[in-house]
């Protein structure tokens, strides 16, 4: 059942639930004796279950029974209701950003990879999930104006030349398509979003990319959107923000966990790096197109596990 179904359901209950109609559920009044109550309730300010009472309808037990009832049925709707518009907040919040790599996928499916049950925490930090994305406006915005661009020839044009590059990467392991894509958008031009754009921080969407280069998120987007090209699951790779100790600024790489664990994939490093262990990075926060990961003091790392 839907939710306006749910909520139809909810109302409708409410309804027949209501003193008078039902004691004419029940047989214990006829329509009319109903409608000469309310009248008389209209009249005499009178709440209409003691006016029944007067009447000698119901007695005063029935009534605070009745009156139970209805409380706890409202309670019941109440608390249904706030839970359909959590389950439909928290919906929305992740139907926000449109699956856009998977309009461009060079596989039917992503099946062939095992399902991994565990995921290394990220340098052994201790992470907070949510799934609320709104607040990653620069995330989101970049996958609508993907989904658009690839509605212009031109653009669509420059993903379909691109996806060449990919074609003899299907099949390989994760770890090695990823140690593959790794080195080949590295080829890329770096350039600062003020150079760039004219913006600080300007998250360019991968046709962009491929015109212009980028700087680090954007070389992380790429990895990302390739990946998911090649039919490697959303669950399996996030966009890290860190800080870079080495520089003392901020950076971006992407993960990816694979068969053999996790792994960082940095525009700083033409190797893959194990994103267990490190000491260049801290991570403040990651985040797929699924949920968002907020990055704490490192604690006791979970190792990854397949089945």
């Amino acid at each position: 059942m839907n939710q306006r179904g749910i909520l139809r359901t909810i109302k409708n209950a409410l309804e027949r639930n209501k003193i008078g109609e039902l004691l004419v559920a029940k047989g214990l009044i006829s329509p009319h004796d109903l409608r000469h109550a309310l009248q008389e309730q209209k009249a005499t300010k009178t709440p209409l279950g003691q006016v029944f009472v007067k009447n000698a309808v119901i007695s005063q037990r029935q009534l605070q029974f009745l009156l139970w009832k209805q409380s706890a049925l409202r309670t019941c709707a109440a608390a249904a209701m706030l839970f359909i518009s959590m389950v439909a907040s928290e919906r929305k919040a992740r139907a926000d950003i449109i699956d856009v790599p998977s309009q461009i996928t060079l596989v039917s499916a992503s099946a062939h990879f095992a399902k991994v049950n565990h995921y290394p925490a990220l340098y052994g930090t201790q992470e907070k999930r949510s799934r609320d994305l709104k607040a990653f406006t620069k995330w989101t915005k970049m996958f609508d104006k993907f989904e658009r661009q690839l509605k212009n020839d031109s653009s669509a044009q420059i993903v379909r030349d691109w996806q060449e590059n990919l074609r003899d990467m299907q099949g390989m392991s994760i770890k090695a398509m990823a140690d593959r894509v790794n080195t080949l958008v590295n080829k890329k031009r770096y350039i600062l979003d003020s150079n760039n754009w004219g913006q600080s921080d300007y998250w360019a969407t991968p046709v962009e990319f491929l015109q212009r280069g980028g700087d680090c998120e954007d070389f992380a987007i790429m990895k990302y959107t390739a990946l998911r090209t090649l039919g490697v699951p959303e669950e399996r790779l996030r966009i890290a923000i860190v800080q870079d100790l080495k520089k003392n600024i901020p950076h971006a790489v992407l993960v990816v966990y694979t068969e053999q664990g996790a792994y960082i994939l940095d525009n700083q490093n033409q190797r893959l790096v194990d994103a267990e262990n490190g000491s260049r990075y801290r991570p403040i926060y990651s985040i797929n197109r699924q949920a968002w990961w907020l990055h704490q003091a490192p604690s006791k790392t979970i190792l990854a596990s397949a089945d």
